[in-house]
């Protein structure tokens, strides 16, 4: 069995149940070399006097060396745990997740899958879309996928292992199915009476925000008779949400005219008045500035762009685009008008972001009001000890 051994006092955020193991926390590996080479193999953790801490997933080439599975001693990694924690996974979202079939199943470490990301679009006769990130997972992908088909009765399963954290990992980009059929060109969803076409094998992440859902409801709520602009807006879910919510009009910006093909495909799958909504297919922070230089206003405005910061060393550059945005969006934004804005950096803290809007409003010269903290819907859960599964954070602001 391969073990690593920590230096003194290196225990301490184990102790604490946080789950990932850095090379500088660790003191000697023993094992034999096969076994210490393999990507992925389990390993128990000790600490420096010869404690047992927790058995872990090792990656050689990985920042992140060991990442854990379980800290229970009696627990051993095995297909018996595959099978408890799928089954646990599958019947938490079947209990917390309402009014979609687009389904966020397995969260990473939420659910005891370090580096593991599995999202369930349109029920039995759809596709589960898996992402093995890490080393740990990938290692045991096959009894993974196993034990996914029989507990969701989903027969077909496709791989998106395409995220650039798998280079970090020392694994190669794979894609491509894994069980039953292969996903069409499109595979249609409904969230909130809304019907999307998602791109399942090319589209962003596994093909759809699922993390958005709750946000997109309620922008959908308090869409009734304004004047919206959604930015960065991919398949126009946020703008899909405000046309069902009855927006007098909707102007959709992103730079890829794939994406908006398929939001206004949307615009049609729903039978919604395609004269409301505009796609421009621009740069936003250049539209935004251009909106001003017009006078242009709207009375919701959504911010929803991608991670502006990969790893901390980028947070800086990160932060003056964050408050570049959002300072012109509250320009742009009516007096009563409400603007949703998000980070989905996780190098970005949430107090952070705030600090950041808060600039941004002081330099915009508005006194905007937080009417909520935003965050991903409830099937993508955060464990107390593992804060950095709070990736998605956002603020509904109010300008009076």
């Amino acid at each position: 069995m391969l073990t690593i051994t920590l230096k003194p006092g290196k225990e301490k955020s184990l102790l604490r149940r946080h789950p990932w193991i850095f090379p500088t926390a660790i003191d000697r590996i023993e094992g034999k070399p096969e076994e210490k080479n393999k990507a992925g193999a389990t390993a128990i953790v000790r600490s420096a006097t010869g404690q047992f801490l927790a058995r872990a997933a090792y990656s050689q080439k990985s920042q992140i060396r060991a990442r854990v599975w379980s800290f229970d001693e009696n627990e051993p990694v095995d297909h018996a745990l595959i099978k408890r924690r799928v089954k646990k996974a599958v019947a938490y979202r079947m209990q917390a997740v309402r009014d979609t079939d687009a389904i966020r199943l397995i969260f990473g470490e939420a659910d005891g899958f370090p580096g593991l990301v599995v999202d369930w679009y349109a029920g039995k006769q759809g596709y589960l879309v898996c992402q093995f990130q890490s080393a740990g997972v990938e290692a045991w992908k096959a009894p993974i996928v196993q034990t996914l088909i029989a507990e969701t009765g989903c027969p077909n399963v496709y791989e998106r292992s395409d995220a650039s954290v798998r280079g970090r990992e020392g694994l190669p980009p794979v894609t491509g199915s894994l069980a039953g059929d292969e996903p069409g060109d499109e595979t249609l969803v409904s969230e909130n009476g809304v019907r999307y076409a998602v791109d399942i094998k090319t589209g962003h992440k596994t093909g759809f925000y699922i993390d958005q859902r709750d946000n997109r409801r309620m922008v959908m709520e308090h869409a009734a008779g304004r004047d919206v602009l959604n930015c960065f807006c991919y398949t126009g879910g946020f703008s899909l949400a405000a046309l069902k919510g009855g927006a007098r009009s909707v102007v959709s910006i992103d730079s890829s005219g794939e994406a908006l093909a398929i939001g206004k495909r949307n615009v049609e799958l729903n039978g919604f008045d395609a004269a409301k909504a505009e796609w421009w297919d621009a740069d936003v922070f250049k539209t935004l500035r251009s909106l001003r230089e017009q006078g242009k206003s709207f009375d919701l405005i959504v911010l929803d762009p991608p991670k502006f910061a990969a790893s901390p060393d980028q947070v800086e550059r990160a932060a003056r685009a964050y408050k570049d945005i959002n300072l012109i969006g509250l320009q742009l934004l009516r007096e009563g008008g409400l603007l949703y804005t998000y980070s989905c950096s996780g190098a970005i803290s949430a107090d952070l972001f705030q600090k950041i809007v808060a600039g941004a409003a002081n330099d915009a010269k508005v006194d905007a009001r937080i009417l909520r903290r935003l965050h991903a819907g409830v099937d993508h859960p955060m464990t107390t000890s593992f804060p950095e599964g709070e990736y998605l954070k956002g603020l509904m602001l109010h300008k009076p």
